[in-house]
């Protein structure tokens, strides 16, 4: 028997939450991206697409078969949007679940049937709250990180065989420049061990705003988690990436190293 998936939150648009409701967006979501590189391939056939999708891994709190067969099946739904636009074939269990919340097999056929992987670089975020700790109750709870970017990342390449993008990561002060030079030093060992990496990413350049409630009300609370503030004065960890570029330019440009850092 299949365990109890992780509930939708509902924040966003709909503000629904339930595995249908999940399936249908995730699958309006994946078709909606895969039209518009088609359309965009056909007037420009060099086209490539980033994709920016989180990168999670879900823990077990405890050994008993129900927490460790939910957490494995998280472990492959967090796949699923990945999965669907790069037309991966998903495990059974997966396929079922997909069935069963209103997908129906022709609609993921086509999926399988209109990808245009050989376009795409893997765009996968990373932030503290990626890992999770699953409880014998079903319930999920953030972890802290515990595997960190460079094992999960190697997880999703091994699965997509794709370039990589670490496409965003922040942390307020003090950690900020701590988790700068963590972040950037997984992108470096990853491009050392094989992985193409192709670029890395702070998020963002300024300070954002109600970004802690996920813009789901007008608090006007400050986010401080830019390179620079809303004042454009730069931050400590805007000094360090600039360091950073400073520093790593000669490599970064170097065409056997090829690897670009970007932020917005």
């Amino acid at each position: 028997m299949r365990p109890p998936s992780r509930p939708s939150l509902g924040w966003w648009n709909e503000c629904l939450t339930g595995d249908t409701s999940f399936v249908t967006a995730l699958s309006n979501l994946c078709r909606a991206n895969l039209q518009a590189m088609h359309a965009i391939l056909s007037v420009q056939p060099r086209a490539i697409f980033i994709q920016s999708e989180a990168t999670e891994y879900f823990h077990a709190e405890e050994p008993s078969e129900r927490c460790l067969q939910h957490t494995a099946f998280l472990n492959e739904k967090r796949f699923l949007a990945f999965d669907l636009t790069y037309g991966h074939e998903v495990k059974a269990s997966l396929y079922t679940y997909l069935l069963d919340n209103g997908m129906q097999r022709q609609e993921y056929e086509w999926f399988r049937q209109n990808t245009v992987k050989r376009h795409c670089v893997m765009g996968n975020d990373y932030y503290q709250s990626n890992e999770h700790l699953v409880h014998e109750d079903g319930s999920t709870s953030e972890s802290g990180e515990i595997f960190g970017y460079y094992s999960i990342t190697h997880q999703y390449f091994s699965r997509y065989r794709l370039p990589v993008m670490h496409t965003e990561t922040n942390r307020e002060d003090p950690e900020a420049v701590l988790w700068l030079r963590k972040e950037w030093a997984n992108v470096h060992r990853l491009k050392q061990d094989g992985v193409p990496i192709v670029g890395f990413t702070w998020y963002s350049l300024l300070d954002q705003v109600d970004w802690d409630t996920c813009l789901r009300g007008n608090h006007h609370r400050v986010n401080r988690l830019g390179l620079y503030d809303l004042d454009r004065r730069v931050r400590p960890v805007g000094e360090a990436y600039k360091s950073l570029v400073s520093k790593w330019k000669p490599e970064l440009t170097s065409e056997c190293y090829g690897l670009h850092i970007y932020n917005f």
